[in-house]
């Protein structure tokens, strides 16, 4: 019994060793959260372009597939209305289709106050998760330009943190990668 013991506690030491060995220094943290403000940033550029009405057809599509590619499969974004009082949530994709097709002439969307308000939680799987928080005003324009609907919207983003390798040049290199995940509408206001 006494060997058990020791080899479980010997085990279980040398897992603790190995999930420490990949625990975050402050330097690859600092990198990471600048990835992840990075990809919501780009994140922002891409709405502004999906939602512009003069953007082509063919290149809204484009930059959704770009835009996709910031996500985890399954995520979901969130929409608000002054309007009405729930708030509706759509897979990334369908999201990005009704942006497209809003009943506006013109639209702007400008996000701000964009940061982190959770620092980054090691999850047992040894993903990191954390939330990053933006504001959003959105602006609908008529035919004439004048001013339609107008709200602004506090988001909450979750950011996913993976350890991932690849192969390059044939050994295989390890790297953290940065991934979106639902956006939560926390409140809309004028």
């Amino acid at each position: 019994m006494k060997k058990v013991t020791i080899l479980l506690f010997f085990i279980l030491g040398l897992g603790s060793v190995s999930a420490f060995a990949q625990d975050l220094s402050p330097e690859r943290k600092m990198a990471i959260d600048s990835l992840a403000l990075e990809k919501v940033r780009d994140l922002s550029k891409y709405i502004s372009i999906i939602g512009n009405k003069e953007t082509p057809w063919s290149e809204a599509n484009r930059v959704i597939d770009r835009a996709e590619e910031l996500f985890m499969q399954g995520s979901e974004m969130g929409v608000s209305s002054l309007t009405k009082s729930e708030i509706n949530y759509y897979t990334v994709r369908k999201y990005f289709e009704r942006l497209m097709r809003l009943n506006y002439n013109k639209v702007d969307i400008e996000w701000y106050n964009i940061e982190y308000v959770s620092d980054l939680q090691r999850q047992p799987d040894g993903t990191y998760v954390g939330v990053i928080t933006i504001f959003q005003k959105f602006s609908g324009y008529d035919a004439e330009g004048q001013l339609v609907y107008q709200d602004t919207t506090k988001k909450d983003i979750t950011v996913y943190v993976k350890r991932k390798e690849t192969q390059i040049g044939g050994r295989l290199i390890g790297f953290w990668d940065v991934l979106l995940g639902d956006i939560r509408v926390k409140e809309t206001a004028k």
